[in-house]
C-alpha cells in the first residue's frame, strides 16, 4: 500500500482478500495499517526524533513500515505488552528486512520506547501470564 501510494479502505481490503489469514488476524491487521494510515505525519515526527545520524527518507520501506507498525501498536495497544511488539517487529525485520534490519529496529522501538515511557508497558501482564 506504501508502494502505490493507496491506503484506501478499498485497497486494503483486495490485499487482505488476496491473503489467506484467520479472520481475528485479518481484523487485527486492518486495525493495524488503519491505525498507522491515521496517524502517519505523527508516528514519522515520532520515529525522526529518535533515528540519529539518519533521516526518515533515507530509510527502506520495510524498515520504516515495520518501525511505524510497532510505534503505532506501542501507542495504541494498551492490552500489548511493549516487549511482545518489539519482539514482533524485530521477527518481522529478519524476515523481510536485510541483514541489519533487525538490529536497527530493535534498537530505534528500544529508545522509542524508553523516551515514550513505555518500556516497560505490560510487563506485569507477561510475569502473570509466565506465572
Amino acid at each position: 500500500m506504501d508502494i502505490v501510494g493507496d491506503r484506501s479502505a478499498a485497497n486494503l481490503r483486495a490485499l487482505l482478500t488476496a491473503m489467506p489469514a484467520d479472520p481475528r488476524a485479518r481484523e487485527f491487521a486492518t486495525r493495524l495499517v488503519e491505525g498507522v494510515s491515521a496517524d502517519l505525519g505523527h508516528l514519522d515526527e515520532l520515529l525522526a526524533q529518535v533515528i540519529t545520524n539518519w533521516s526518515i527518507g533515507r530509510l527502506s520501506r520495510i524498515d520504516h513500515n515495520i518501525l511505524r507498525l510497532a510505534a503505532w501498536e506501542l501507542l495504541n495497544l494498551e492490552d500489548v505488552p511493549a516487549r511482545v511488539t518489539m519482539d514482533e517487529a524485530i521477527e518481522l525485520a529478519k524476515r523481510y528486512g536485510d541483514r541489519h534490519s533487525s538490529q536497527f529496529v530493535n534498537g530505534v522501538l528500544d529508545e522509542l520506547a524508553s523516551r515514550l515511557g513505555l518500556k516497560h508497558k505490560g510487563d506485569q501482564d507477561l510475569a502473570a501470564a509466565k506465572g
